[in-house]
């Protein structure tokens, strides 16, 4: 992998999904400007749950911000993804950042979680752009969440990122354990764990009599593997996920390839092709510092 130029300063674009005034971003650029030079392009308002939204058929409008002294700041009436794309294409053009990151979400992106969190789908857009890229979380829902109990953590694994590099097209999730009177453990490297929620929608009616729903739901993990990033929460440790956007089932591939028979009767049969193979980092076209 290639490292950033020593001598000059790290270039390190912040973004996230709970907007430009959330504590937890407020939080990300204290702690990101000790390490580089700081850029902010994040939404005008909250964004949660969005996933990998892009807009689409309705203008983007992108603003400059001063609710940061002394950092070049903007916010973005679209979603994280968006934010992303407009940053790299519009907001710094020829600039390269060295690091992406995303955050800190209130709340929790574990397991399931990230298929549906906009601060995630921030940083994998900037993986699929050949970016590396962190997304941080504190799972802590109260309004008075203690983002500053993240910072060492935060700078940590930034610092770590920037020194040693992120694998091409890989997306670090990091969630990190929301305040106790336990120290908090440590940092492992884990896989996501295969939970799910279980949804119920409450049938409600508006003052007109209108039906409409109101989702509510509980969080279910039936995977208890020790490797798994709900285990090291629940431990109290740092859980770190390599995340990519190659969602490609291989094995899956493999049994079908075996099984299934493709060739339809009366159509001339198929040429052989080749076998497919995992997404290499060369395909991505970019290696990450």
């Amino acid at each position: 992998m290639l490292m950033p130029d020593s001598a000059a300063k790290p270039l390190i674009l912040i973004t996230n999904d709970d907007g430009i005034t959330a504590p937890g971003i407020a939080t990300l650029v204290r702690v990101m400007r000790r390490l580089g030079e700081v850029v902010v392009v994040a939404p005008n308002s909250p964004q949660s749950g969005m996933g990998h939204a892009i807009t689409i058929g309705h203008p983007l409008r992108l603003d400059r911000s001063t609710i940061f002294a002394d950092i070049e700041a903007y916010e973005c009436s679209g979603t994280p993804a968006d934010c992303v794309k407009l940053a790299k294409h519009h907001v710094l053009k020829d600039r390269r950042p060295d690091l992406v990151v995303s955050g800190i979400n209130h709340g929790s992106n574990s397991s399931v979680n990230v298929l549906y969190s906009g601060t995630m789908s921030a940083a994998i857009e900037a993986a699929i752009e050949g970016l590396p890229a962190i997304g941080f979380s504190l799972c802590e829902y109260g309004h008075n969440a203690r983002f500053a109990h993240t910072e060492e953590w935060v700078e940590h694994i930034a610092r770590q990122a920037l020194a040693q590099g992120i694998p091409a097209g890989v997306a670090l999730n990091v969630n990190i354990p929301k305040v106790s009177d336990t120290p908090i453990a440590g940092i492992r490297l884990c896989r996501q764990a295969r939970a799910k929620w279980q949804e119920e929608f409450d049938l409600r009616h508006d003052p007109y009599n209108r039906p409409y729903y109101w989702l509510r739901g509980a969080f279910v993990n039936h995977d208890q593997g020790e490797d798994t990033d709900e285990w090291a929460l629940a431990h109290n440790f740092v859980s770190v996920v390599p995340c990519q956007f190659d969602l490609t089932a291989y094995r899956g591939l493999a049994q079908l390839e075996e099984q299934w028979q493709l060739h339809l009767p009366g159509h001339p049969e198929p040429a052989s092709l080749p076998p497919a193979r995992p997404i290499q980092p060369e395909d991505y076209g970019v290696v990450n510092p």
